[in-house]
C-alpha cells in the first residue's frame, strides 16, 4: 500500500498483548512506531497515583507519543462498551474524565475516545441518551483545558450498543455542541463501520470534516489489511483529498505475531 509508518499509531490494547501493558510501548516502537494509542489501560476508573506514574513512564522510556486513549469503559471483555449513557455512573465516568485529562498533560494526548455505553435493562432509553449527552459536555469541558477533543465511535459487536453508524454518533455530537462544547468528534473506525453496514467511501466523503481520528482493521475478521476485503488504498487517498492529517489507529488483531503484522504497510 505504500504507506508511511509514521502517520499510524499502533493500538496497544489489541496489538502485543503477548507482552504485559507496559512493555507494548517499547514492542510498537521496535517495530517502527513513533505513535501508539490504549483503550483504557487499568482495571479501573480511577487507578492509582503510581500506576499511572508506571504507564506514564513507559511512554516517555520508549519514546513513544501517546495520540489517542479510552475514557474507562467498565468491564470490556465481559461486554461493557462505556459509562457514557449508564444511570448511577455518572460520578465515576467524571472523576475518571478528570484523570484522562491529567494523563492527556502529561503526554501530549488530546484524543480521547468515550465509548457511548449499552442499552441497561430496565432503563429507559430516553433518560439514557440525556445522560449521555450530560457526561459528554462534562468531558469535553474537562479535556477543553489542555486542548482535548472527545471523540464518539459507532461500535460493531455490541447488541446493545445503540450508536451503530456514522450518523448515529453525528447525531450525538450535534447535541453535544448544541449544549455550547465544540471540541467533538467522529471516531471513523473503518471496521465497525463497514461492519454496520456504512459505506464507508461515502462516509469519508461526506462527513471528513466531523472527522477527528481514523481507526482501521480489515472486514471481515478484524485482521490486519490484506487479510479481508476494505479498499485501504482508496479510504487512504479519500482521507488525504479531504484534509485529513490526524492520526490512523491500527485496531485490528494480528493474524499472527503482532511484530509480523505490518508487511502490508509498504507493499
Amino acid at each position: 500500500m505504500a504507506q508511511k509508518a509514521g502517520r499510524f499509531a499502533v493500538n496497544c490494547s489489541l496489538l502485543f498483548t503477548e507482552l504485559p501493558v507496559l512493555e507494548r510501548p517499547a514492542a510498537a516502537k521496535a517495530a517502527g512506531f513513533d505513535a501508539v494509542e490504549f483503550w483504557w489501560p487499568f482495571s479501573e476508573a480511577v487507578p492509582s497515583g503510581a500506576e499511572v506514574d508506571r504507564f506514564v513512564t513507559a511512554l516517555g522510556d520508549a519514546g513513544v507519543a501517546l495520540v489517542g486513549l479510552n475514557f474507562f469503559a467498565g468491564d470490556m471483555p465481559g461486554g461493557d462498551r462505556g459509562l457514557v449513557s449508564w444511570p448511577a455512573r455518572e460520578q465515576e465516568f467524571r472523576d475518571n474524565a478528570a484523570l484522562v485529562a491529567a494523563i492527556g498533560e502529561r503526554t501530549g494526548c488530546r484524543a480521547f475516545n468515550a465509548l457511548y455505553g449499552n442499552r441497561i435493562d430496565g432503563a429507559d432509553p430516553a433518560a439514557q441518551d440525556e445522560l449521555a449527552i450530560e457526561n459528554l459536555v462534562h468531558a469535553a469541558k474537562t479535556v477543553e483545558s489542555i486542548g482535548g477533543t472527545v471523540l464518539v465511535e459507532p461500535v460493531s459487536g455490541a447488541p446493545k450498543y445503540p450508536l451503530l453508524t456514522a450518523a448515529d454518533a453525528l447525531a450525538v455530537l450535534d447535541k453535544v455542541r448544541a449544549h455550547g462544547s465544540s471540541n467533538v468528534g467522529l471516531l471513523a473506525d473503518l471496521y465497525h463501520l463497514s461492519v454496520n453496514g456504512d459505506d464507508i467511501a461515502h462516509v469519508l466523503d461526506a462527513h471528513a470534516a466531523e472527522i477527528a481520528h481514523v481507526q482501521i482493521a480489515d472486514a471481515p475478521g478484524r485482521n490486519e489489511p490484506g487479510t479481508g476485503e476494505l479498499e485501504f488504498e482508496r479510504y487512504f487517498t479519500q482521507l488525504d483529498a479531504r484534509g485529513y492529517t490526524g492520526w490512523i489507529g491500527l485496531e485490528y488483531k494480528p493474524s499472527g505475531a503482532s511484530a509480523d503484522s505490518f508487511d502490508w504497510i509498504n507493499k
